[in-house]
């Protein structure tokens, strides 16, 4: 696992981090948009998940009782795993034997993930809601939006999607995306996550339109857990 954290730059303090996965081949790291659609299809996401949910639970835990128990983790859900009847009692059981706060624990699933079968998603959503858990929506803008099925999901984080941000502000129909996700996304309640933000000019067009939480290697590349707790022991000094 390495984490990426989340800036927030208007506390100027980490907000977050998001845990990522990436398989270790002959000295080099596999992106995981190579290994995860093989195990889903063979069913190995299942144990897979729940050693990425144990792990980074693990880690951000330990991270929290070294002084800094406000950051978030945010965990990817895949369709497999979202939909597993036995998702809710893994949580719950992991939860329980670390100790993490439920509070602080966020869970990402993607636009494809949950307009699949609305009506099933929509349950599971407010499962996820009635337990204390908070769900974000990853890659928002790439593939099925719509305002139909927000309106009726209760999520707490919106993140516009790097493909949006690569581009801005020179161009204007990238940056009308952005600031129409921000304005969508507060008036809903949610908070907004920008991902992939690399320039300065990228942030001062997110930070104008209200967008203040920020991902990308403009402020850190993903970290594994040491270079994490360096990277919170170093923070602010610069």
């Amino acid at each position: 696992l390495q984490y990426q954290p989340k800036i927030d730059t208007k506390s100027q303090r980490i907000y977050g981090v998001e845990a990522l996965i990436r398989w270790e081949l002959d000295g080099k790291l596999m992106r995981p948009d190579l290994f995860i659609p093989i195990a889903e299809e063979t069913n190995l996401i299942i144990p897979l998940g729940r050693w990425i949910i144990e792990k980074a639970m693990s880690d951000i835990q330990q991270i929290h009782k070294s002084g800094h128990p406000e950051i978030k983790l945010s965990i990817n859900l895949s369709t497999r795993q979202f939909n597993d009847e036995n998702l809710f009692n893994t949580i719950a059981e992991l939860v329980d034997q670390i100790g993490f706060e439920k509070s602080k624990l966020v869970f990402e699933i993607t636009e494809g993930t949950s307009v699949k079968d609305i009506e099933n998603s929509f349950t599971i959503i407010e499962k996820f809601n009635s337990l204390g858990y908070a769900l974000s929506m990853d890659d928002f803008g790439t593939g099925y939006s719509s305002l139909s099925y927000l309106k009726k999901f209760a999520l707490s984080e919106l993140k516009i999607d790097k493909s949006f941000i690569q581009d801005i502000p020179q161009d204007q129909n990238d940056a009308v995306i952005c600031q129409t996700i921000i304005r969508m996304a507060e008036s809903l309640n949610y908070s907004v996550v920008a991902e992939g933000v690399e320039t300065k000019e990228q942030l001062e067009f997110l930070e104008e339109n209200g967008c203040h939480i920020i991902q990308g290697y403009f402020f850190s590349k993903p970290l594994s857990i040491d270079g994490l707790r360096s990277y919170i022991k170093d923070f602010g000094k610069n």
